[in-house]
């Protein structure tokens, strides 16, 4: 390929590259790498406590690199450090802005490592910060269910099957099992931290550096749990930590969008089980009545793009042979984006869930015969009658025409007092779940907060 040469690279073999080519390689990354700037500063910095606890950085020197990457690293958070057009990336970003002020000294950061690790290290510093707050966000979002749960738990409603009218439930229970679900997504959450929070330094391009280097000093300064043990697990795991992050996201996706979902039914015209405030709907150009669940309908396909993510991820990280492969560079794009839409969705259904509305007296209006057919059954059953048997009475019954007598809500919430059933949902075993879930992500946040103040000075 012919045209204009560019400039020699940091990484380059000094042969040069056609600038289309570097164009092309580049892609989009320095946009990405934007927002791992300062996790690449942070992990120099652990990176170069490391070398020092190796004996590969004099005091002077590890003194000056310290001092340079906390200056860069006060530059990136006010703005003022950022990645510009000729730096190929976030590596080469920071590594320039050491040499101007440290000259040759300010290379000596890289002894030891490859950018195949140090990529590594900054997405799994990126990933260890969102999850900590995708956590929070969860949290925030069970709490205002449950709280919606125990403030609704008596208004009774229609439950659905196949989109119709089945038997009695409970805006209650409706909240609680979102609730629920979620709280076991987030039991899965630790074993996705279990994944990231092992250093990948010192692995380099992914089979080690023919160096002493003190690899557990450097994760200790990070506050990782221990070392990623063989370095070629590092490369042939590009992808892997990557696709289970958004698989707990699309789990997540999966509890809010069909929450998202619900509302937009519920608080339709034809139901109306739930009314929308104004706060959270939008208008029509033209039809001047339209109150829209535009909030909901797009949780609803934020969600889908969860998925989107996911599978991006898995189609990209599909089949690549062993050892660092320069596709999975794409790879940041539908992580960073899936965590972020997750994070989104979590928050804005935290906000709008207590706005929720719930029309009581319609709600109980619509338990019609038939959704009570089913407790007209067990009452039967209740009196001795075997249930097969008052299970085909009360069916011809109702295809006769027949209209059961709705009873109070007190008698349909004592009637369902197993675990779980409208008169028992069981709301503080779930707030103790959540209490629980809380303590763990606690336990695994003061290690990495505590590394990251060390680090910063």
């Amino acid at each position: 390929m012919s045209g204009k040469r560019a400039p020699r690279a940091l990484w380059g073999t000094g042969e040069g590259s056609a600038a289309r080519v570097l164009r092309y390689t580049a892609g989009d990354d320095a946009h990405w790498d934007g927002r791992l700037l300062r996790w690449d500063i942070l992990g120099s910095l652990g990176h170069a406590d490391g070398l020092r606890a190796s004996g590969l950085l004099s005091v002077r020197e590890h003194r000056e690199l310290r001092e340079a990457l906390r200056d860069a690293l006060r530059a990136a958070e006010r703005g003022t450090f950022r990645i510009g057009p000729s730096d190929e990336d976030v590596h080469t970003a920071v590594e320039l802005r050491l040499t101007r002020r440290l000259g040759a000294d300010g290379g000596r950061l890289h002894t030891g490592r490859s950018r195949n690790d140090q990529i590594a290290c900054d997405l799994r510093l990126y990933m260890k910060d969102r999850l900590l707050n995708l956590h929070d966000d969860a949290g925030a979002l069970v709490e205002a269910l449950l709280r919606f749960a125990a403030r609704h738990r008596t208004a009774v409603w229609p439950g659905l099957t196949h989109g119709r009218r089945a038997m009695p439930s409970s805006a209650g229970a409706w909240a609680a099992a979102f609730a629920d679900g979620l709280l076991v997504t987030l039991a899965g959450w630790p074993s996705i931290w279990a994944r990231v929070d092992r250093s990948p330094l010192g692995t380099g391009a992914g089979y080690g550096v023919p160096l002493p280097l003190d690899r557990e000093a450097a994760a200790r300064a990070l506050g990782f749990a221990e070392v990623e043990q063989l370095p070629a697990t590092v490369q042939n795991g590009r992808g892997k930590i990557e696709a289970a992050a958004l698989a707990w996201c699309s789990e997540v996706a999966h509890e809010v969008g069909r929450l998202a979902s619900d509302v937009v039914a519920l608080a339709s015209d034809d139901v109306g089980f739930l009314v929308l405030p104004r706060a959270l709907s939008t208008g029509s150009s033209l039809m001047p009545h339209k109150r829209n669940p535009d909030l909901f309908e797009l949780t609803r396909g934020r969600a889908a793009l969860v998925d989107a993510a996911l599978v991006t991820t898995l189609l990209v990280k599909t089949k690549l042979s062993g050892g660092y492969n320069r596709d999975v560079q794409l790879l940041k794009p539908p992580l960073m984006e899936g965590l972020d839409r997750t994070s989104e969705m979590l928050r804005m259904m935290a906000e709008a869930l207590p706005l929720l509305r719930v029309e009581r007296e319609r709600a109980l209006a619509a338990l019609d015969s038939g959704t009570l057919s089913t407790d007209e059954v067990m009452r039967r059953v209740s009196a001795g009658a075997p249930f097969r048997t008052a299970y085909r009475a009360v069916a011809a019954e109702v295809a006769a025409g027949r209209l059961f007598p709705r009873p109070k809500v007190d008698s349909i919430l004592e009637r369902r007092r197993s675990i779980g059933g409208l008169g028992n949902l069981g709301l503080t075993v779930l707030r103790q779940r959540l209490a629980a879930a809380r303590r763990e992500v606690g336990r695994a946040r003061r290690p990495f907060v505590t590394a990251m103040a060390r680090l910063r000075g």
